[in-house]
């Protein structure tokens, strides 16, 4: 299992942006999708977006427009870049890679890494 890192948070005003990195312990060619989640206080965790190898992309609606997914397999990177931040947004937000399951992404590893924290206030 690769050993994923990420990095890149912090606390912002709505409408502000942060970029976030995902850096993998071993090359990420072999990983064909991967995905950035985050995990609100009270809330379950959930994918807000995902990435092919191709670099063909999906949002979760909540983000679509705002957030910009990407990776760099030649760094064994990949980034989130998000734009007009909102208070909804904060939570700690994690990588993975995923699988697809009956025609929904799952994560692919069972142990997740520390996570970034993202705080959105004035």
């Amino acid at each position: 299992q690769v050993q994923l890192v990420e990095s890149g948070g912090g606390l912002v005003q709505p409408g502000g942006s942060l970029r976030l990195s995902c850096v993998a312990s071993r090359s990420i060619f072999s990983i064909n999708v991967m995905g950035w989640y985050r995990q609100a206080p009270g809330k379950q965790r959930e994918l807000v977006a995902a990435i092919t190898f191709g670099s063909s992309t999906q949002y979760a609606d909540s983000v679509k427009g705002r957030f910009t997914i990407s990776r760099d397999n030649t760094k064994n990177t990949m980034y989130l870049e998000m734009n007009s931040l909102k208070p909804e947004d904060t939570a700690v937000y994690y990588c993975n890679a995923v699988k697809a399951v009956r025609g929904s992404y799952v994560p692919l590893y069972d142990s997740w890494g520390q996570g970034t924290q993202v705080t959105v206030s004035s």
